[in-house]
């Protein structure tokens, strides 16, 4: 009976193979008919005012590149004069990131608005050079407290609430109201809403979003929405051979579940070979012009040129009907520059990197690419040096030398030094060693929002300096100074806990996003570097709870001490950029020193490929012996540094004429 059933079961599925087959070759011809895959866009209609939905998925592993491939996807279509947004989905049931650890998603990244969110936003932004809310994150957690509100209100009149359809019905509301809110300058609702959906096809927790997908496609339409599918193709370094299996398991699971991909995305460490499309295509019933080669290149800001030479731009116009008119594309000649750039680089410039959680280098995700924008707008290739600050400590002399020693060697042969905040005490001592060896050195330094910075170069460091200028009993004060992080009941607070910490529960308690910085001098490097302007617009992150540690979310719930202000800029510690209340001091430099830089806000979260953030830019034109000649030039890069004025920016409305950063620090 058994062998009878298993006979049938096999001739059903055959079958089933073959009626695919056929309708996959019937599809091909009818295919044939219409307009090759890159003909001009501009022989077909087009349709204005509906909302475009560009689902991105994931197949075989996590991590496989669904962030950069939607911001890719976004850029070309930016490039082309629509209006984008984003929106990244997260099928976990925390309510937003901001309790994640370091090492589990890596970095987590602040929005405009405060929102914590995962770290993709920030290649959104970057890529899209947008300003995105926290609603553009969304999450199992979110989603289910909405439902969950909603049902104790009475708004569902006592029905039995579901996972379908509310909780289905709650995340297409949810995309729909968020892809309507403008992200650009210009405040101009946007066209395309690129959506990608974290985790990989088939994970249980991802099944309601799936769900809700299925359903949304008909809802808005099919010319109006599009599946991007990202899968692996591995290539085994036995065989060298690049196999399609897993990919082709992946879209029959996507299919399974009701959605079909308009492309195929393909990662692999080398291009594609045609047969290795055919196969795809053939198993996937896609057009071989449909599935992507998206291989292994020398810089991220090389895929979206990846994207458009293969016709993608000329796909989702007739798929979608994208009101697209054939022009230049200034914005994709400019990251085309810039991506040429970055292969012809020679000089070298050395960053040292002194923190927490280096093992892990997604957890300062937005700070190496500052430090990249930097090095790319000088011309310089970047070398960044990982230092565990634990590693520079003595009792780790004692425990490993050798590692003691590399740590050391490390930090004594860069160009630069940058030394990131974080919680808690593991590690405080190796940034105290680190920072006074830059400030002894006159080593090209930046501490951003790192409150290890003042309380080592103002109680540690500092103190060493008062030995020579202050009076004994000065020194006797502060050879106790502390941080009130460090040790609550310290007799000499020189750092203490700003009226807003509290602590409490662990999430949700800080407050976070921009905030206006005021300078209180011009004889300010920093101020020189923002272009001279009176304030700048910051983010901040005020904690709530100290003991958790985050990775670059290094806030700002301590301040100086107001009362030991002015003996510390008597002796060259200046505090150049203050709050609007005067309260907080956000801004220090040193006196007498090539750059020794530290900020109380994030200005990595506001850096962009071709604009990069001036406190990086800074400290790499330190690093490189070039900030004199760069402030003596009223803060201009060379003609053959900066990007041609013809290649056009990343509005498409407007162009940036140079690479003066005036206009990063305005509202």
């Amino acid at each position: 009976m058994c062998t009878r059933l298993f006979s049938l079961y096999k001739s059903c599925f055959c079958a089933v193979e073959i009626v695919q087959h056929l309708s996959h070759r019937a599809g091909r011809a009818l295919y044939s008919k219409s307009p090759n895959i890159s003909s001009d866009i501009s022989d077909h209609p087009r349709v204005v005012g509906s909302m475009k939905y560009i689902l991105v998925t994931g197949g075989v592993i996590s991590g496989i590149g669904k962030g950069i491939i939607a911001s890719s996807v976004g850029t070309i279509l930016k490039s082309c004069g629509l209006h984008v947004t984003a929106i990244k989905i997260d099928p976990y049931i925390n309510i937003d990131a901001g309790t994640f650890s370091p090492y589990e998603h890596g970095e987590v990244f602040v929005l405009d608005d405060g929102g914590e969110v995962d770290l993709d936003l920030g290649n959104y932004e970057r890529f899209l050079d947008i300003r995105l809310t926290k609603d553009n994150n969304l999450t199992t957690g979110k989603i289910y407290q909405s439902v969950i509100n909603k049902e104790r209100r009475g708004d569902y009149l006592g029905k039995t609430v579901q996972v379908v359809p509310h909780i289905t019905d709650a995340i297409q509301d949810w995309v729909m109201r968020q892809a309507k809110v403008p992200v650009d300058d210009d405040d101009v609702e946007p066209q395309v809403c690129v959506i990608e959906l974290g985790g990989t096809v088939g994970d249980i927790e991802s099944m309601p979003f799936i769900e809700a997908f299925r359903q949304f496609q008909f809802k808005v339409k099919r010319e109006n929405f599009c599946n991007i599918h990202v899968s692996l193709v591995p290539q085994p370094s036995a065989t060298g051979e690049q196999k399609t299996k897993p990919t082709q398991n992946s879209v029959r699971e996507l299919r399974g579940l009701g959605l079909s991909p308009d492309l195929i995305m393909c990662r692999c460490s080398t291009p594609l070979d045609n047969s290795v499309k055919e196969k795809i295509s053939m198993f996937c019933h896609v057009e071989p012009e449909q599935v992507i080669c998206v291989h292994d290149v020398s810089s991220i800001y090389r895929v979206p040129l990846l994207l458009e030479n293969q016709g993608v731009v000329g796909y989702f116009c007739r798929r979608l009907n994208l009101p697209i008119e054939t022009k230049p594309r200034k914005m994709l000649a400019k990251w085309k520059e810039m991506s040429d750039r970055s292969d012809r680089l020679l000089e070298q410039c050395s960053i040292a990197l002194v923190g927490k959680y280096t093992k892990f280098s997604d957890s300062y995700a937005s700070v190496i690419k500052a430090l990249e924008h930097s090095a790319l707008a000088i011309s310089h290739k970047l070398e960044v040096k990982y230092v565990d600050s634990a590693d520079l400590e003595a009792s780790r002399l004692q425990e490993e030398p050798v590692r003691y020693h590399e740590a050391w060697q490390k930090l004594c042969s860069a160009n630069g030094i940058l030394v990131p905040g974080g919680f808690g005490v593991r590690g405080t001592e190796g940034k105290i060693q680190a920072i006074s060896w830059a400030r002894k050195q006159k080593k090209p330094f930046l501490g951003r929002t790192c409150l290890k910075f003042i309380k080592t170069e103002m109680s540690c460091s500092v103190c060493e300096c008062l030995e020579a200028v202050l009076s004994k009993v000065w020194l006797l004060f502060f050879l106790d100074a502390n941080s009130t992080e460090f040790d609550p009941e310290t007799e000499h607070p020189v750092v203490i806990d700003m009226p807003e910490h509290n602590p409490g529960q662990m999430g949700g308690t800080m407050r976070l996003g921009k905030r206006r910085t005021i300078f209180k001098t011009k004889n300010s490097i920093l101020r020189k570097l923002y272009g001279d302007v009176d304030h700048l617009q910051i983010f901040v992150l005020f904690l709530g709870v100290l003991a958790w540690m985050k990775a670059v979310l290094f806030v700002l719930c301590e301040q100086v001490n107001p009362e030991l202000t002015q003996h510390f800029e008597e002796k060259g510690f200046r505090f150049v950029g203050q709050d609007v209340e005067g309260e907080r001091m956000e801004v220090i430099e040193l006196d007498d020193h090539p750059y020794f830089v530290g900020v109380q806000y994030h200005p990595e979260f506001t850096s962009r490929p071709i604009k990069p953030s001036p406190p990086y830019l800074g400290l790499l034109l330190a690093a490189a012996g070039r900030l004199p000649g760069y402030l003596q030039k009223g803060c201009r890069l060379s003609p053959r540094e900066t990007y041609s004025d013809g290649s056009g920016s990343s509005s498409p409305d407007s162009e940036i004429a140079d690479l003066k950063l005036h206009s990063l620090a305005q509202e």
